[in-house]
């Protein structure tokens, strides 16, 4: 048995993570709206084309669109909840369709059946004391805005997000306490069209279009996050950053400052959210990339004065750096550009495991924030065998997951504050980067392959019950 001498405390949120457009399906049922993700095909029809070309994702039809049935989980959240309540879930990281409520994203009246539908599953989870953690804007900003205004480009969809905060603010205000207003927040500088529902292909300076958006997503987060405390003072508001320090290749100065700068990339937002202010350092970003962000009074005051409760963000990889990339091989699938590094093992899909790194980046952001961490997202995707005998043995699953929890009981005691973990995916769904579902992450096996065949029926993997016996014992049974 492996024992850890760290034991978790009685009040931390174990649990798990999903996005309302990776497993809901229903993409037009009870009057929902499009989302971005039900634009994309499968990676095999042509998903990376799709991401980076909006005009062309909204004028093809790729035949097969995988969220549009997903796993269904808008018709069966009560028999997924019940296994989470099975394995101890504390909390259920998940996130609100945006669409769903406001199908074209700038109506003013929301759509009743979209609220109900949160309304039973917050029911159900609460059933099982599971405290729900609700995700506001995760890469499903409405196909309505990205058409009619370019989505996060344009100022008017602060308003539109606002509106579609205080609705869900107040309509589930005694349901839900843990709320993160945009999820990985610096995915807009990778996809623009994923985060921040826009096409900038045509632009004669996509760098201003990028951070004139962002200035737009910071100011809707204070905001949003000053409306969240008025109407509920017990409101937790946090950020969501896609995390993983960088490091240098070599103790070359050129590539440790190389790091600094990619880790800077990502922190820029977290130091408006959680500081509440530009950082030093974007007024010579800003010059050098001939950035002049327009703002409207008012704006820098609300991001001073409306700062985050908590930092939340994903983990799954280090990444790796040089002054001279070009003679390094790159590591495969990530959308963070990474160095292979000689030190780790990878993923299936060439992410490189590294369990360390997530104490390192840990204590990284905390000691630059000094507010509550919350890591939602952190796991392995990998292809699942189901056996004759309808086990799936994922020790590959529970390897990296003990790891990782180890690492996290080591920062907590090097004073990081850490509010819960919840892995991703805990159910089987869609990928994001891919649209696959061979690439599973999940303690449950849904049988659905990646064109969409399958009974749907859910299964118990062997990693179900590790982490059933790692929540039962506080962290201190990782066998």
């Amino acid at each position: 048995m492996t024992k850890s001498t760290f034991k978790f405390p009685d009040n931390f949120l174990w649990g798990g993570a999903v996005a309302a457009n990776q497993c809901e399906g229903a993409y037009l049922e009870d009057g929902k709206g499009l989302s971005l993700v039900d634009l994309l095909p499968s990676v095999e029809g042509g998903r990376w084309d799709a991401l980076t070309d909006p005009k062309k994702a909204m004028a093809t039809d790729y035949g097969y669109y995988p969220s549009h049935e997903s796993i269904d989980f808008y018709h069966r959240y009560k028999e997924d909840i019940k296994l989470f309540a099975e394995m101890g879930f504390k909390c259920f990281r998940m996130s609100i369709s945006w669409p769903r409520i406001f199908p074209e994203g700038d109506e003013t009246t929301p759509n009743e059946k979209g609220l109900e539908f949160y309304d039973k599953v917050f029911a159900e989870c609460h059933k099982y004391g599971i405290e729900p953690v609700v995700t506001i804007n995760h890469f499903d900003t409405p196909v309505g805005l990205m058409k009619k205004y370019n989505g996060w480009l344009n100022r008017k969809t602060i308003d539109f997000y606002l509106n579609f905060c205080e609705t869900i603010f107040k309509r589930y205000k005694d349901q839900v306490k843990y709320w993160m207003t945009f999820n990985e927040i610096n995915m807009i500088l990778h996809i623009p069209m994923f985060g921040g529902g826009m096409d900038i292909t045509e632009s004669a300076n996509p760098e201003q279009d990028k951070y004139q958006a962002i200035h737009h997503q910071l100011v809707a987060s204070a905001r949003a996050t000053k409306l969240a405390h008025e109407i509920n003072p017990e409101n937790m508001v946090g950020c969501m950053l896609a995390a993983g320090s960088t490091y240098p290749y070599t103790c070359n100065p050129n590539d440790v400052w190389k790091a600094m700068e990619a880790d800077r990339e990502g922190y820029f937002f977290v130091d408006v959210q959680a500081r509440g202010y530009y950082p030093s350092y974007s007024g010579r970003l800003f010059r050098e990339k001939n950035i002049n962000l327009v703002m409207e009074d008012g704006d820098l005051e609300v991001m001073k004065d409306h700062t985050v409760d908590y930092v939340a963000f994903s983990y799954y990889a280090s990444r790796l750096t040089s002054a001279e990339p070009e003679k390094m091989k790159e590591t495969e699938g990530n959308v963070f550009a990474s160095l292979k590094n000689p030190y780790l093992e990878a993923s299936e899909w060439g992410w490189q495991i590294d369990p360390l790194g997530l104490r390192i980046t840990m204590n990284a952001i905390y000691d630059r924030y000094q507010k509550p961490l919350f890591i939602v997202e952190n796991g392995l995707g990998a292809v699942d065998k189901v056996e004759a005998d309808g086990s799936i043995n994922d020790d590959y699953r529970i390897d990296y997951l003990r790891e990782h929890v180890r690492e996290m009981g080591e920062a907590m005691q090097d004073g990081v504050e850490l509010l819960g973990f919840t892995p991703w995916g805990c159910i089987d769904l869609i990928s994001a980067g891919t649209g696959e579902m061979k690439k599973r992450y999940g303690f449950i096996y849904v049988d659905r392959d990646n064109e969409g065949k399958g009974t749907l029926e859910r299964s118990k993997k062997k990693s179900f019950n590790w982490y059933k016996k790692v929540i039962e014992s506080a962290g201190t049974d990782l066998d």
